[in-house]
């Protein structure tokens, strides 16, 4: 018997943003380099080789995300206990709504996401460096 989906994707996106603050590309851009704020990149390894990334961004692959934030995890990452503004993005904002929202629920704060993602920021002329490809 197949699967009945209840819930879509489109949904919880929709939800996720009602939750999370949803930056424009604009707002994002004058956060970009503030000593208070990481901008977390969600994105997967090759799409960072692929179309680059955003300067002093924090690369977490979406599915490190819940282990790198939770100090009990052995997985946990120091940057997610600095108190600052977690601004997450993706390719095109549909990821970090959801990441954003999963994130506030775990008790991030603030935390905010780009609307449109990465590919908003690079055609908005943020700035973009090369990643090498992994060996």
């Amino acid at each position: 018997m197949p699967q009945t989906i209840t819930t879509g994707y489109k949904a919880l996106v929709a939800d996720a943003e009602r939750e999370v603050e949803t930056l424009d590309v604009e707002a994002a851009k004058a956060l970009h380099g503030k000593g208070d704020v990481v901008l977390v990149d969600l994105r997967d390894p090759r799409e960072l080789e692929r179309e680059g990334k955003v300067p002093g961004a924090f690369h977490c692959p979406r599915g490190m995300l819940e282990f790198w934030i939770d100090p009990e995890s052995p997985y946990h990452k120091p940057v997610f206990a600095e108190d600052k503004k977690f601004v997450f993005f993706c390719a095109g904002g549909l990821r970090s709504a959801l990441s954003a929202q999963t994130a506030q629920r775990m008790g991030l704060k603030p935390v905010a996401h780009i609307a449109g993602g990465f590919g908003a920021w690079k055609k908005a002329g943020g700035p973009v460096e090369q990643v090498k490809p992994r060996d």
